[in-house]
């Protein structure tokens, strides 16, 4: 441990706080943790899902994953979070890659959409 007058405190091992062991983490904290700001550096992010090599599924899978498991595809079940906890990178990716996918799909609608309009009139 260094401590220094600045206030920047060094730990080289691993910090325990409220009575969590802390293996395997350098920072384990048995209570609530308030912060302005929380950085998790990420790899993978989900941009891939705009290139061409990337195939959205069918919607029908995907109504059939969800009426089988209740719960979207590539998203982790409330009782795996609830047994494992969640990692913030690896959900907010997830996540993100949703949201293209939904943005994708949503794109793909209307332009069916529009083609139909175009046919009525």
């Amino acid at each position: 441990v260094n401590f220094n007058g600045n206030g920047t405190n060094t730990f080289m091992g691993s910090v325990s706080i409220g009575g969590y062991d802390a293996h395997g983490y350098k920072l384990s904290v048995n209570g609530n943790i308030r912060a302005k700001e929380i950085k998790v550096e990420a790899t993978n992010w989900p941009d891939y899902v705009f290139t061409s090599e990337h195939k959205l599924s069918d919607l029908k899978e995907v109504e059939n994953f969800i009426q089988k498991n209740q719960h979207l595809p590539g998203i982790p079940s409330a009782s795996e979070i609830q047994e494992k906890g969640l990692n913030v990178g690896e959900i907010n990716a997830a996540l993100l890659k949703k949201i293209e996918e939904l943005t994708l799909y949503v794109i793909e609608l209307k332009k069916e959409v529009e083609t139909l309009k175009t046919k009525n009139q």
